[in-house]
């Protein structure tokens, strides 16, 4: 994929719409910070960024063995690394920073605080939700995940914990599914070549 591909270059717009709309949300009708929950809240700099990696490293090892141990697993993994394609790391990284930091943003830094973590959840697997019947696993997994982001929003009050740990799951399954995607090409191409 080049740089500034099409898929890259429409997810930067699209994040770009959910992170505007929570800043005019939360800032510019609410007048409160977008980064904590209250006044009263702070951010820990140390705490919160690695509670945020505990929490993406379990969400990433729970993915990993739906994955590697269910049919329902490999399947999803096989028809999300089939829509997004071939991409390299750069833009793995680069979908990762953009929608953990958007996401986040729209869901738990403007929508919590006004409908509560159950109802910022349930949104956040609505968002996730595809109408195809072998991709209803993952807005079920996006809820569960948005559960987990929602809770360390709460135990936090801020975004710094969900921000980092939506960022390191993209970033280490767009990576993981992309790499399934390169995986798939080269069986492709060799099965073509021995063909020949």
């Amino acid at each position: 994929m080049e740089a500034g591909s099409p898929l890259v270059r429409r997810a930067l717009l699209f994040y770009a719409a959910f992170l505007a709309a929570a800043l005019l949300w939360r800032v510019g009708f609410q007048h409160e910070s977008l980064l904590v929950a209250s006044a009263a809240d702070a951010v820990h700099w140390v705490r919160d960024p690695l509670l945020g990696l505990a929490a993406g490293a379990l969400v990433i090892w729970g993915s990993a063995e739906l994955t590697a141990r269910t049919r329902m697993g490999e399947t999803l993994a096989r028809i999300l690394a089939e829509a997004i394609g071939p991409l390299r790391l750069r833009d793995c990284l680069v979908l990762a920073a953009s929608s953990g930091i958007a996401e986040e943003a729209l869901f738990r830094g403007a929508l919590q605080p006004q409908v509560g973590l159950v109802w910022a959840s349930l949104l956040f697997a609505l968002a996730h939700l595809v109408p195809r019947r072998e991709l209803l696993p993952w807005s079920a997994f996006a809820l569960a995940a948005g559960l987990l982001l929602g809770g360390l929003y709460e135990v936090t009050g801020n975004l710094v914990a969900p921000v980092v740990a939506h960022v390191v799951v993209n970033a280490v399954n767009l990576r993981r599914l992309a790499g399934l995607m390169n995986l798939a090409a080269r069986r492709w191409l060799a099965t073509r070549e021995a063909a020949r």
